[in-house]
């Protein structure tokens, strides 16, 4: 499980963003997003953090592992 801190998280249409982007890259992965945390879980066995981090850039929104 890989967990980042993501800005700009406000509604479901982000929620379904993010979620499809990930899942674009493997469609196996398990995405879970919290809305009032920011925080985007994704359980991928293909994906690495960087990878993660670039698709949810490319939907607009500032990534980043979380600590």
């Amino acid at each position: 499980m890989q967990a980042f801190d993501v800005q700009g998280i406000s509604c479901g249409h982000c929620v379904r963003s993010i979620t499809q982007a990930v899942q674009a890259l493997d469609p196996q992965a398990q995405v879970r997003v919290d809305i009032p945390s920011g925080r985007v879980e994704v359980d991928s066995q293909r994906l690495e953090a960087t990878q993660v981090v670039a698709a949810i850039a490319a939907e607009g929104y500032e990534a980043r592992p979380a600590a």
